[in-house]
């Protein structure tokens, strides 16, 4: 008998400032018999840091069980930053927010840095936080397509190229908006749930894709929503 022997090598990419995404090579050295294991994946540390800006936006209480904090470390620090009270343990963070966050700066990085795919869900809560905020991705171009839908509900977002600048406003205005991927639907119904009014989200096929039925959790939190289709 024989073991898998698995090595994976992981190299960052890097040019003109920006990260070009992760070159991958992986050597696998077989064996001519498999045999059962049991492996228990990690929590979803997007899914769970979702849910803490929902409780940041709505200036709220939330806490996030089955997650493992360390790995939502650059955006715990953010959020307290903010102003957001935090509290954790091995497998749950508690988000305490103020009625209104202060603006803070991010720029996404590869892990351990800020995640890119929780910038959208940031720059919703950061639409209606005191001050200015300047938000840039230098993990993926052409990431702030969700900004239209959010200007669309009262925000004031000025976008150049990979840079988004946020000056937080007093409210936002519910409005009929379209999602076009995962996180920036995500963060159309974070904002969603600030604005006076209804917000409708469409496009939520795209949202299923990063989350099991959001609009159940959500719900469970306080929240007003339900899913029409």
């Amino acid at each position: 008998s024989g073991t898998v022997s698995l090595e994976v090598e992981a190299r960052g990419r890097k040019k003109h400032g920006r990260y070009l995404g992760m070159a991958i090579l992986v050597r696998i050295e077989g064996v001519q018999k498999l045999s059962g294991t049991r492996h228990e994946i990690i929590p979803d540390r997007l899914e769970a840091g979702t849910y803490l800006m929902a409780g940041a936006i709505t200036g709220g209480v939330v806490t996030v069980a089955n997650v493992i904090p360390e790995h939502l470390r650059t955006v715990l620090l953010k959020l307290s930053q903010a102003g957001a009270q935090i509290e954790e343990d091995m497998d749950w963070v508690r988000l305490v927010s103020p009625p209104r966050l202060q603006a803070v700066d991010i720029e996404t990085l590869p892990h351990p840095g800020f995640p890119t795919d929780l910038h959208p869900q940031m720059v919703a809560a950061l639409s209606v936080a005191e001050g200015v905020a300047v938000v840039q991705e230098t993990v993926f171009e052409n990431r702030f397509g969700y900004t239209h839908d959010l200007v669309r509900l009262g925000a004031d977002i000025k976008v150049d190229r990979e840079t988004a600048i946020i000056r937080g406003v007093d409210r936002l205005t519910g409005a009929p908006v379209q999602a076009q991927d995962i996180r920036g639907g995500a963060a159309l119904v974070l904002a969603g749930l600030k604005a006076e009014g209804t917000t409708v989200v469409d496009g939520v096929e795209y949202i299923d894709r990063g989350y099991h039925r959001i609009e159940q959790k959500l719900a469970a939190l306080g929240a007003l929503i339900r899913r029409t289709a």
